[in-house]
């Protein structure tokens, strides 16, 4: 009782899943990916072991369409299971069971498989498809569009409850230790997909990435500014600062030069009823 976008970004190098569902916490379940190897949504009523058995044969070489196929026809109850798939190389596949609850039904394009089941009409599945398509911005912004077009294009006709939002790039997690790019849920609240949405928000707030010739060179005029605005905070150096704001993703190595992010966000002063 789903709504779900799987896709990738070939030259960012990035995989990812957005769902949303009148479900408890449907971000435990329906998405799967893993940075270099592909995407799953699992669905309807999901087989949770599509998920790890999908990525592993997506990270043997297998296409979107062959995991379908091989996960789906060793499974007795596959007329009741839905399945988005996006592979390495962009290829993606979609499986709707005959048994899924209408409207249920699926649409594949470049990169990219949008699927649902309980949902107000086709309307929503091509909603998906079409925003995510018309979007320009990250893959998690495109995800985030999309899921917003679907839901506002009636979503899933039980209603809304959670929501989440992943996207997997290798080396690109916190600290470059995981593929864990972006990792969102929204597990209980009346509207959460745009909740989804003012999260996403923070996340690129303080652990997006500003291209490196946008950094600004921390000297002269520049420099004394940027101590006295800490020197206002209550702060000696730019890194205690950013620790603290947990902003510590967007220092530059040496210190040398300043994200114009955390520059705004100094300039910005504290939050009202701070000092």
């Amino acid at each position: 009782m789903t709504f779900s976008l799987v896709a990738c970004d070939l030259e960012a190098q990035q995989w990812g899943v957005a769902v949303a569902s009148k479900f408890l916490a449907v971000g435990a379940i329906v998405p799967w990916a893993r940075g270099g190897d592909g995407a799953v949504a699992t669905q309807a009523t999901a087989n949770v072991r599509y998920g790890p058995r999908g990525l592993e044969l997506l990270a043997a070489g297998r296409t979107a369409g062959e995991v379908v196929a091989e996960l789906t026809g060793q499974d007795d109850l596959r007329d009741h299971r839905q399945l988005g798939v996006v592979d390495a190389g962009g290829g993606a596949a979609s499986f709707t069971g005959a048994g899924c609850f209408g409207w249920a039904g699926g649409r594949e394009g470049a990169g990219f498989a949008a699927q649902g089941n309980v949902l107000a009409g086709p309307e929503v599945v091509d909603a998906l498809a079409e925003a995510f398509q018309a979007s320009g911005g990250s893959l998690a912004e495109r995800l985030a569009a999309a899921l917003l077009a679907g839901d506002r294009a009636g979503g899933d006709r039980r209603g809304r409850q959670s929501a989440a939002l992943i996207v997997r790039q290798s080396g690109a997690g916190y600290g470059g230790t995981t593929d864990i790019l972006v990792d969102l849920r929204v597990d209980d609240h009346p509207d959460p997909v745009a909740e989804l949405g003012r999260l996403l928000a923070i996340h690129e707030l303080l652990f997006g990435k500003t291209p490196p010739g946008e950094f600004l060179p921390l000297d002269g005029a520049l420099a004394a500014e940027v101590d006295e605005l800490l020197r206002q905070r209550g702060y000696d150096a730019l890194a205690d600062y950013a620790a603290i704001e947990n902003l510590e993703e967007r220092l530059w190595p040496d210190g040398s030069r300043i994200d114009p992010v955390v520059l705004g966000q100094l300039r910005a002063g504290p939050p009202d009823g701070e000092s």
